[in-house]
Order: C-alpha cells, then structure tokens, then sequence
C-alpha cells in the first residue's frame, strides 16, 4: 500500500495520562514532549511516564512521538543525544525535531520528523527534507489545499497537517517577537504569547486606526468538514494542536475528529487507519463546548479574515439572544438545555468582551452569580458547560480490538483458536478431559459466554465458533483459566507483529535550497552550521537568538494581515491613512508592519530590546 494511504489521526498530549486518554478517545498516534528540549517548556515528561504511553499505545498499533522541536545550543547536543537513546529504549516512535544539528549525532536507528518549525511550505523545502532522510514533514498551517498538492505532487515522504486549534500567527520557525521584547524564544520552547495581547494601530501621522484590540491573534483552525479534501491533497497525517490543553478537551476533540474521519475511511476510497480497535463513548462530542477563540478554515481555500481581535479567550458555542432582562435575572431565546454553574460570554456595546456564571437555572431563565450589564438582543455564549465538563472528568471511552474465537474438539483433547482485526492468529492447545452435558444448550452457552469475558483487556470478542463432537460440560473457571492464557499468547503476537521500522539516519550532501542563510535559518550551533555547509550553503548566520542581531529587522513574517482584516487592502482602493503602519503595545513598544502585496504577506519588524534566555 502507498505509505501516503495509511492515513493517522494525531493527538496532542501534555502527560501521559493525557496521552492515554487520546488512545482510548481513537487516536492512531500521540505527540509529546520530553524531558527538555520541546517547543513548549510546560509540557515536560519523564522517560517513565513516556514508557508508560508507549505501552498502551503499541498494544494498538499506535504510535507515540516526542518533541524535541528547539534550537540547541553546542552544550546541549550531547545531552540531546543521551536523551534520544533513551527515547529509543522506551519504545518511541518518532522525534519531532527543529534543529539540523540533531541529524548530525550518533542516533539510534529512530524515525525523524520535520518539525513544523523548519518553515515547510514550499515543495522545494519538503524535497529537500525528503532527501535528507526524514520520515514525515509537519507543513506549515498557512497552507492552501492547492499549495499542499502542489507539495504532495512533488515529493513521496508522508506529510502531516494542523486539523484543528490554535494558530500562531507569524510562519512557524520564523517568529523573534517574543525573544526581541521579552527575551524568550519561541524557538526555544518559551514564547510569552506577545500575539494573543491587545495593540492601538496607528498610521504613519499618529492617527488611530484600531484602538487596544488584539489584532495578531488568531481565531482556531477547524477543518473538520475537509477531512477527505486533506486526504486528497496527499495529507497523511491529521494533527491536532494542543499540547497544553487539559484532558477533557483532548478527549472531546480527539472523539470528535475520530467520528469525522471514521466516516470518511469507510467510504469507498483508497484509504486506511493506522491503527487498530474502536472507541466508544459515553457522550456526544463537540467541539464547540472546548476551548476555542472562533473557528476559521484558515487560508486552505484562500484569502479571508482570521483575526480574533476582541478576545483571545475561548467564545464557547452560540447558545442564543437575549430576550429579556430583570432585575436578577435574563432569559434567553434558546434550544439548548443549560445548567446551574454553566459559564456565558458576550461582547457589550462597547467591543468589551465580558462574562458571568450562572449560579441558578430554570428552564431558559439565568440568575447570573453577578448579574451583568447586558441589553435585549446581546448574543449569549456558552464557554463552559458545566454538564458536559462533569460528564468528561469520568471515564469516558473505551476502545477494544475486535477478535473472533473458535473452539474446536480434535483427537487429543480441544483447541482455542483466536484471530485479530489485524489478522494475528494464535492457538492454545488443550488438553483435558471433559464430561457430556446434560443440556446441551446451556453448556454451549456457558462456554460461548465465558470465553466472550475479556474484562479490562484491549480486546472485543465478536463471534465465538464452537465445533465439538458433543455437546461438553467445563466448570466456568477452566473456561476463564483458558481465554486469560489465550488472550496473553494473543497479545504477546501482536506485539511480535507490530509494525516496527528501523531508519538509520544517513549523512546526506545534496544542494540545499538557499545558498545564503541569515538569522530566519535559526543555526545555533555548530554541528547544524556543518550541516548546511556540507548541503552547499555559503554564507551561514547565526540564529537570532545568539544575541548578534541588534538592528530593526523581520520578526514575523505573517499570511494574516490585519491591513486586509480592517477592509484597508491596497487591492480594494487607496486608504486615507499614511503608511508605514505601527503597533503599539501597553508597555509603550512600537512596532512596525510593513506589507508584501506581492507575496500577499504582512511583516513585523522591530528591533532587540532583551538579550534571550
């Protein structure tokens, strides 16, 4: 089978235990982050409670990566390199990785993923990530479908794309904002989140174009609806994005998308999962009762308006208007049921963005803990349903792998035989003596429900064939005695049969595509400099955060454009006011936007003002 055909939904996990949870909620592989060295320095985990992931996951064929997705420094190579074969050890599957310079150490043989921080958006990139041994590329989310099959149809390696969640809104890989103001790297796994702040625009006269809104950040991707659009454009890989959110969310989320694109694979087309058993739950995912900021198709079928600029907090589900206020209380004009302690949000008159919990609900009338200034007709959302929460705190799917069981009387004695959804066969032989049954009917239905019990382990049995010369009587802790022996030798088989590659990484010299790299190449240290230097580039600088760069330069390069957002487009007309355009923060930093028609591309420049850490 085309490898690009084994399609697998991706779930992100801050722990193990979140990690777990989006196994048994129906993904087909986690990503997590390490001891040190991921992307985001709150998501830490030990080896030991990594290898505790790996072992649920395996037990159905899913798989678990761990990102060590920042830049090193020289002195933390070797420790990088230790930690990888620890990694290797337990079981890992896959590195998500960012700096070249990993590439360059003496690795076990383990799969390497191109980190979404590299900046792939461009066939010519991914090419070269192929080429350089790389299993799966993490693309860039700015992507459109006709850019993701312009990439698929030049290249062969597997490639992964964001489904769903937060947006960074500079390229990733390509964002200083954080390192210049406040001297914490992205790059590094400590971004301050500068984007998700409120900013005044102002025009090159002084004049206000925006006041104190949040015009960099970003509402949440949700393509939900173009799983099989993604699919066909040569995605491999479903991501979603999250590796801080909490387990209920990765439970909703992850059920969610499971849903979607179970539909999707067993429609008649070309594709398969990854990995084996089915979830099933005990409540109706959705996704707009977790954490969102609004949801956008980002720019996968073009240009559109993706800013959140009132608030980056979550905006919950539409529940309905406001239909009338007293004098401790409001009632709503809505169908959806609500609960004592839900949360609701709305935005005033004035753009402000409030909210209030309900401490008492009748019917569709609120008495609010605090009531809220609020008018008739105001849209009401719901950001925390406190039902759906409480139902998500227990336990809430269970996922099993379907085997069939036949039981067979041969010359000495029986036989238990099993066979898996993943067509892994085993065979217990039995030898015992056993007496005929009286009734013949409850003695077949004893053995059929007894061998049936699987309990806590992975395993469903969906048909139980028995073939006997007569009619047998087994005490019932024999027939137990027998599946639990079965059902060992049948996990043990399957891990024997799991799918395990090994991919020794192989130096590579081919031309890289740039023969010049400046700070935007993120090269800092040595061993990623020999790296590009061995590929053809010739003139290599340092990564921003070494400290060297001091002039006013790009630091983000950004698809959104809050120039487009506000309906002031060159390409719609000439605007009254002057560029350059500037933003200015509430600590009294001004940056400046500086915009790429050509491109279609807005950028961010301003200039160091911390040394990074």
């Amino acid at each position: 089978m085309n490898e690009r055909n084994r399609i697998e939904l991706l779930a992100p996990a801050k722990s193990a235990e979140v990690g777990i949870q989006a196994i048994y909620h129906g993904a087909d592989a986690v990503y997590i982050g390490g001891p040190k060295f991921g992307a985001r320095l709150a998501a830490g985990n030990s080896l030991a409670d990594i290898e505790a992931l790996v072992k649920v996951a395996h037990c159905y064929y899913a798989k678990v990566y761990v990102a060590l997705n920042t830049i090193l420094t020289d002195a933390e190579l070797e420790e990088t390199r230790a930690l990888i074969c620890q990694l290797y050890q337990a079981g890992v599957d896959a590195l998500i990785v960012q700096d070249m310079g990993i590439t360059q150490l003496d690795l076990p043989p383990i799969s390497l993923h191109a980190s979404t921080q590299m900046d792939n958006r461009t066939p010519q990139k991914v090419k070269f990530l192929e080429d350089s041994g790389f299993d799966q590329v993490v693309l860039a989310r700015e992507l459109s479908f006709d850019e993701i099959r312009a990439i698929s149809s030049q290249t062969s390696v597997r490639l992964e794309a964001f489904v769903h969640g937060a947006l960074c809104v500079s390229y990733s890989g390509q964002c200083y904002l954080s390192a210049a103001l406040c001297g914490r790297s992205a790059n590094r796994g400590a971004c301050a989140q500068l984007c998700r702040l409120p900013y005044t625009l102002r025009d090159a006269e002084g004049r206000t174009i925006a006041a104190h809104q949040h015009l960099l950040s970003l509402r949440d991707m949700n393509l939900s609806e173009h799983l099989r659009e993604l699919l066909d454009a040569g995605v491999s890989s479903l991501k979603i994005e999250g590796r801080l959110k909490d387990d209920a969310y990765v439970k909703n989320v992850t059920a969610f998308y499971r849903q979607k694109l179970d539909a999707v694979l067993e429609s008649d087309n070309p594709y398969t999962r990854t990995s084996s058993g089915r979830s099933s739950y005990t409540f109706v995912p959705c996704l707009e009762k977790s954490f969102n900021r609004g949801f956008t198709e980002y720019f996968t079928h073009g240009r559109q308006d993706v800013g959140s600029f009132v608030t980056p907090k979550s905006q919950g589900e539409p529940v309905g208007r406001v239909s009338s206020i007293g004098a401790k209380c409001l009632t709503v004009d809505t169908s959806k049921t609500l609960h004592n302690g839900d949360g609701f949000c709305f935005v005033n008159d004035r753009g402000e963005f409030l909210g209030f919990k309900a401490n008492r609900v009748e019917g569709k009338t609120i008495y609010p803990l605090n009531m809220p200034v609020i008018e008739v007709g105001t849209q009401l959302n719901r950001n925390y349903d406190a039902a759906f929460e409480k139902e998500l705190s227990k336990p809430t799917a269970e996922r099993k792998i379907d085997v069939r069981l036949r039981f067979v009387q041969t010359a000495d004695g029986f036989r238990l035989e099993a066979e898996d959804e993943d067509h892994c066969q085993v065979v217990l032989p039995i030898t015992a003596d056993a007496d005929e049954a009286k009734n013949a009917e409850r003695a077949l239905d004893t053995i059929r429900t007894q061998l049936s019990k699987t309990g806590n382990t992975p395993f469903s049995v969906s048909e139980v064939d028995i073939s006997l010369d007569h009619p047998c009587f087994f005490p019932a802790s024999q027939l137990a005695d027998w599946r639990r022996q079965l059902v060992q030798n049948l996990t043990d088989k399957r891990e024997s049969c799991r799918r395990c590659e090994k991919h020794p990484f192989e130096q590579t010299s081919h031309t890289y595509i740039y023969k010049e790299l400046d700070y935007r190449g993120n090269v800092h240290n040595q061993l990623a400099r020999a790296f590009y230097a061995r590929h053809g580039v010739e003139s290599i600088s340092s990564s921003y955060e070494n400290g060297e760069v001091r002039d006013v330069v790009n630091l983000m390069t950004c698809r959104h454009c809050i120039r487009f957002s506000l309906g002031l487009c060159s390409k719609n007309g000439k605007s009254d006011y002057k560029e350059p355009f500037f933003l200015e923060d509430s600590n009294g930093d001004r940056l400046q936007l500086r915009f790429d028609c050509a491109r279609c591309e807005m950028v961010v420049l301003g200039k160091k003002k911390h040394q990074d850490r």
